[in-house]
């Protein structure tokens, strides 16, 4: 199936071509296509994961190509694989994306979320952008290294995780934990975080270099139990109900840090995203109320980078409706700046709810982690971008969530967020939503972005 590309794209086609020699990139975009489609209908949604499933998929294409590759069960079905290209004495390259996916449902999707269907030059299904896309990038990248044969300067090594959206546990947290080895002489690790974005004609390449650091907390009552009919003053549920409200009223001061301002420097440079051209002055904007307002409601993503923010995202009281019961709670997703002491961020939400009976638990957190821009990763992704995307502005991102990236670089890799694709801005928000998908354009676009990239990093110019 033959796709028109972006008159650039054609361009950089044809200098691939004379840089390294004949070869069929047409087949390497159509292979492109036909994998992501097939890798998106295997189910791994998380929980449970089952990233065995996509692992043997990954591993049937490297038997195809004659490449030796290693798996590793953290649990029953929570598979890990990585694959390994030797080259010289620089620091090796890791391609890492995550086999897991969210779960999507049926009813609020214009087809299967698992279905991999193709309509109006998109690819639809979950994981599309987050992130069996990236992985398919990185796989055609890898293989065709393989084909080419030519020394390598560096060694390339392709991994594919489980777990990435429960935190990692069972993934990239247990492979550097329990296989080490795999990483000991890597330098330089691309993964999920950045991409481009365009509005109103114009464009923007993101390069995540840092990102919010995650602070999963329980909050706890206990109280009297009773019957529905005969309700005591307060119980533990109309206590948390309480502690809540406070949380859910976005209490934390607005301020701006100055990895964020760059970034929102750049935006407004590119005319990107709500009230892009305030960025330019952030400092001032974020004390207007309205400016706020209108940011949160319209690009929650940047928004959050504004603040620490906490999610209410589960609850549980009784298990009968008419029982008091002795004992609520419910579960918050906050996302500290990096300039936040989770334990003094704890401490504030105390102070702010006002009820010793609160009780808070800490489920999931880490410190925060950054790379440098002075690195051969950078510039190579923002040689490539700026060439395929001719006048598009390039910056150092914050990633308003968090990825896999941060157990690397808390071992001294440097990592970066990237994935070669161009999103319309309003397509950002189908990561974890409805109708996630890629254009066709896209992928056939990435795939070939990557493998200059790739070839960028491996070859000595």
């Amino acid at each position: 199936m033959r796709n028109p590309l972006l008159p650039t794209t054609i361009m950089g086609l044809m200098v691939l071509q004379a840089q390294a020699g004949e070869r069929n990139l047409e087949r390497l975009q159509d292979e492109a296509v036909e994998r992501l489609q097939a890798y998106v209908r295997i189910d791994t949604v998380n929980p449970p994961g089952n990233e065995s499933r996509g692992v043997e998929y990954l591993a049937q294409l490297l038997d195809a190509a004659g490449i030796k590759y290693e798996t590793a069960e953290s649990a029953p079905g929570r598979g890990n694989l990585w694959a390994r290209l030797e080259g010289g004495p620089g620091k090796a390259l890791v391609l890492l994306h995550h086999i897991d996916v969210v779960p999507a449902d049926p009813r609020f999707w214009t087809t299967d979320p698992l279905g991999g269907e193709i309509r109006d030059g998109y690819l639809y299904g979950r994981g599309t952008l987050d992130t069996k896309g990236l992985g398919i990038f990185g796989l055609q990248a890898f293989l065709e290294l393989h084909r080419a044969g030519k020394p390598l300067g560096r060694p390339v090594i392709f991994v594919a995780t489980a777990d990435e959206e429960a935190g990692g546990a069972f993934g990239a947290g247990w492979l550097v934990t329990n296989r080490p080895e795999i990483f000991a002489d890597a330098g330089l690790l691309l993964n999920e975080g950045g991409f481009g974005i365009e509005s109103g004609g114009r464009q923007m390449i993101g390069i995540e270099v840092a990102q919010k650091v995650p602070l999963w907390l329980r909050l706890t009552v206990t109280d009297r139990p009773g019957h529905g009919s005969a309700p005591w003053p307060q119980s533990s549920v109309t206590r948390l109900v309480r502690a809540l409200d406070i949380v859910g009223g976005n209490p934390f001061e607005p301020r701006v840090i100055p990895a964020v301002d760059e970034y929102a420097k750049a935006r407004a440079a590119a005319g990107i995203g709500s009230q892009s051209e305030r960025g330019a002055d952030l400092g001032a904007a974020i004390r207007d109320a309205a400016f706020l307002a209108q940011v949160r409601a319209e690009d929650p993503a940047f928004a959050a980078l504004l603040q620490d923010t906490c999610a209410i995202t589960r609850l549980q009281g009784s298990d009968k409706i008419n029982v008091i019961p002795p004992q609520a709670w419910a579960e918050i997703d906050c996302r500290l700046l990096p300039d936040q002491d989770p334990d003094t961020f704890v401490a504030l939400l105390r102070t702010l709810i006002g009820d010793e009976g609160v009780e808070i638990q800490k489920l999931m957190s880490w410190g925060p982690t950054t790379s440098p821009l002075d690195s051969p990763l950078f510039a190579a992704i923002e040689a490539v971008g700026a060439r395929h995307h001719p006048g598009a502005k390039v910056t150092p991102a914050v990633l308003n969530a968090f990825t896999d990236s941060h157990f690397f670089r808390e071992r001294g890799i440097q990592a970066y967020g990237y994935s070669p694709v161009m999103l319309p801005i309003e397509e950002v928000m189908r990561v974890h939503g409805n109708d996630e998908r890629l254009s066709i354009v896209n992928i056939r676009r990435g795939t070939v972005m990557m493998l200059e990239l790739v070839e960028r990093l491996v070859y000595a110019p």
